[in-house]
């Protein structure tokens, strides 16, 4: 596993506050039907950490009261935790838009045949994670047979309306370099992507995300194992923009993790840098429902500089083409 200390030195990545909150990610467990060699939260069909039904329903408290706008519902797998639905249903009562960030191979998974005609029914974004149009690239990152489980979850989305022309189902796709490299430029690549997904494989989406890996869990101690981590560190700072800072999404954006904590980031959790509070070492949603956390500093750390290499990365993809 990867030592933090690689990545909580003192850092010169630039100071960053708060902006107006915009949207919650939540975690809703680690639990994965997959095991990706660029998980950054070393997810996996072992991990037992599920979020319960409290907390997610302080969580849509905690959106209700701070008029959140989106909820980005991630994992592991989010359809696999038992509350998923429940979750997403009520949101949708309360006016909340809903982002899955789904692995498409959860589609055919026991008990969730009929999920992409529930996603459907919510009008939920779907945000899936495709990380290359290459079935060898995919296999090599994700497993064997990921790659033919996941067009067949993409035409079941497609069947739904979804990646349809007027349909107003959005489905995106999320690209991840195969290693210690930047992603190439997002709009030629989705050219790309979209010509032969739907050439070879009849597959139609909307948008594709190119997102860094960032050098934290399971990427990171790849990175270490084959020596790569500080030349990859050395390449995420060489290429960093100062333009990108306008738009990271740590400015409007709050990471929740399984338990209920407050990160300023998905990765800030997953190297246990939560937001603290009233002298605290870590904040509940739970203590923060009456909390503005505009102009707050972001907790900040040599990981940063992933977000604003190069293009810039966000959980929407590019920051700037």
């Amino acid at each position: 596993m990867l030592d933090t200390a690689h990545l909580l030195l003192p850092t010169s990545f630039p100071d960053i506050r708060r902006g107006r909150l915009e949207t919650l990610q939540v975690n809703l467990g680690y639990l994965c039907n997959q095991t990706c060699k660029h998980c950054h939260v070393n997810a996996g069909p072992n991990r037992k950490e599920l979020m319960d039904r409290e907390t997610v329903d302080q969580v849509l408290q905690y959106a209700e009261v701070r008029g959140v706008q989106s909820l980005d519902l991630t994992g592991g797998a989010p359809e696999l935790n038992p509350h998923f639905r429940y979750l997403v249903t009520r949101a949708v009562e309360l006016g909340i838009k809903i982002i899955d960030r789904c692995n498409l191979t959860v589609l055919q998974e026991p008990g969730q045949e009929d999920l992409s005609e529930f996603l459907a029914s919510m009008r939920v974004e779907i945000v899936a994670s495709l990380p290359c149009y290459l079935k060898e690239n995919v296999e090599n990152q994700r497993g064997k047979g990921t790659f033919d489980r996941s067009l067949e979850g993409l035409r079941a989305l497609n069947r739904q309306g979804y990646g349809q022309q007027g349909s107003g189902l959005t489905l995106n796709l999320v690209f991840n370099p195969q290693g210690a490299s930047l992603p190439p430029a997002q709009g030629e690549l989705e050219a790309d992507y979209k010509r032969v997904l739907l050439e070879a494989y009849g597959v139609r989406f909307n948008n594709l995300f190119t997102i860094t890996n960032m050098p934290i869990s399971r990427f990171g101690s790849t990175l270490l194992s084959h020596g790569e981590f500080d030349s990859y560190m050395q390449l995420l700072k060489t290429a960093h923009s100062t333009d990108n800072l306008k738009t990271v999404m740590c400015r409007s954006l709050l990471s929740i993790d399984w338990q209920g904590f407050v990160y300023d980031c998905d990765f800030n959790q997953m190297l246990d840098m939560p937001v603290a509070h009233n002298g605290s070492s870590r904040s509940h949603i739970s203590e923060l429902m009456q909390v503005d956390l505009t102009g707050r500093p972001v907790r900040i750390a040599e990981h940063c500089y992933g977000c604003t290499a190069g293009q810039g990365s966000s959980c929407g993809g590019a920051l700037a083409e």
